[in-house]
């Protein structure tokens, strides 16, 4: 196995029992890292390798497990067990057993499991009984956005509610209150683009008002009706909500918002003349990630009625394209500004395919530590450079006839 790990020096260094600090120097002695371990083995100097160099065998690791492994949480044991199962070289990395004992998981420590000889011991997570409604809900979103039972168990292990899925629903409230308040200042709910005063506010993006750059943003909370309002907020609660629960809300807002940044931009690029409205780039960024996750796990993915549930996605997605399509090109109440553009759909679409894709296939990894992390967001941090010239440039050099301001 590989050693992604410091290696430990010195034959009397103790290992930590319980809830004391786990120690381990790197290989030339220059760092010294502190690890806060909860229910860590006990182990001695002795149970180390001859050379002390951070691993100890297989044979003494499960003799280790098999004395003190009740002290352990179920699931943590069948993990330490195919951790043992995966190794081929007959030792195991000393840091890898620390990481795991303080909740982290290293690279080379998911290799070893997922390359291990033999599957998982004991029930399924599906399978146990007796659990709470909030354990069956979390294991239940396990279940939709997982594709491996060892990342399920763990999962279902370490979450805690804390922080709650605040990010999505705390979007959509807010998406509610402004569309709540538009409707009643407006004095309609269907259809509010057809108002004279709907562009008015400082919140929808404008090609005049191209300049505040606040816009390319801020057009997520203003919807063209309560039925587009209701088909967005319905697949970002559905959608969202969970995968905040699995990956965080740090994760889940950078594809969120690399979605909506990319919609309004490419719609600045190639709809030159149109508005935007909606939170359609960023919820179809969410979307597009998770059906891609699942295609991409089919087999490994046990949600229940899989290939239903995803039809229904895609009938709801295509539902609520078409109806932008249809919008843009009826003709618009106030001309000669045109209908909102239906073109921020693409651009979440083809970040949820490729952003939003690595952040979900790497649950519990360092996106820093992918290399095609590295690749899709330089592609992306370029498409925005290269949109930002061009608002500012193309625009006069092309002699675009642009709507009046609202």
């Amino acid at each position: 196995m590989e050693n992604s790990s410091p290696r430990m020096t010195g034959g009397t260094r103790e290992a930590t029992v319980n809830s004391s600090p786990a120690v381990a120097s790197n290989a030339e002695g220059e760092e010294i890292e502190v690890l806060e371990s909860t229910d860590v083995l006990p182990l001695a100097p002795e149970d180390y390798d001859p050379e002390n160099s951070g691993f100890i065998s297989t044979e003494r690791f499960r003799d280790l497990l098999a004395t003190h492994g009740s002290e352990l949480d179920p699931h943590k044991l069948e993990v330490l067990l195919a951790l043992a199962d995966g190794n081929a070289d007959g030792k195991i990395c000393y840091q890898d057993f620390v990481n795991l004992m303080s909740n982290k998981r290293s690279n080379s420590f998911r290799r070893a499991i997922l390359q291990g000889s033999r599957q998982l011991k004991g029930c399924s997570l599906k399978d146990e009984a007796g659990l709470g409604l909030s354990q069956r809900l979390v294991r239940h979103v396990a279940y939709e956005t997982l594709p491996r039972e060892v990342d399920r168990k763990w999962y279902f292990d370490s979450y805690t509610y804390c922080p709650p899925p605040w990010l999505i629903l705390a979007i959509t409230i807010a998406e509610v209150a402004v569309f709540m308040y538009y409707g009643f200042q407006l004095e309609r709910l269907v259809l509010q683009v057809s108002s004279p005063s709907f562009l008015k506010s400082p919140l929808p993006y404008h090609p005049q008002l191209r300049a505040q750059a606040w816009r390319y943003l801020t057009y997520i909370f203003m919807h063209t009706g309560i039925e587009h309002l209701s088909l967005n907020m319905a697949m970002q609660l559905l959608v969202g909500v969970p995968l905040e629960m699995v990956h965080g809300a740090l994760r889940i807002g950078l594809v969120y918002m690399c979605g909506v940044l990319a919609g309004s931009l490419a719609v600045s690029v190639t709809d030159m003349t149109a508005p935007v409205v909606g939170s359609s780039g960023g919820v179809y960024a969410l979307v597009s990630a998770h059906l891609a996750n699942v295609v991409m796990n089919w087999s490994g993915m046990k949600c229940q009625f899989k290939l239903f549930r995803m039809a229904m996605a895609l009938v709801c997605m295509s539902v609520e394209f078409g109806r932008a399509v249809w919008l843009r090109f009826y003709p618009p109440a106030f001309p000669p500004c045109p209908n909102p553009s239906f073109v921020a759909h693409l651009g979440g679409v083809v970040v949820g395919l490729t952003l939003g894709v690595v952040v979900l296939q790497n649950y519990e990894q360092r996106l820093q530590e992918q290399s095609l992390f590295w690749i899709f967001f330089c592609v992306y941090t370029l498409f925005v450079l290269c949109a930002v010239f061009w608002n500012v440039f193309a625009y006069s050099l092309l002699d675009v006839r642009l709507p009046p301001p609202p």
